[in-house]
């Protein structure tokens, strides 16, 4: 099982570091300002938008 990012919608805030700093492109926010997981079959479970989120909102999880 691959990694993916799970994101706690109740701790991200929306700032798009995470979505900027995706090397593949998976992330984007949603219409609420809050990151999703757009294209999981891109995402290669690299880490980094969990490393570069501030608010800790995002962890890693094998899926």
């Amino acid at each position: 099982m691959a990694e993916r990012p799970s994101i706690d919608p109740e701790e991200c805030t929306g700032c798009g570091i995470c979505v900027d700093e995706c090397p593949n492109e998976c992330l984007e926010l949603d219409s609420e300002d809050i990151s999703v997981l757009a294209r999981p079959d891109d995402c290669d479970g690299c880490g980094t938008c969990e490393e570069v989120c501030p608010t800790e909102a995002i962890v890693m999880k094998e899926q």
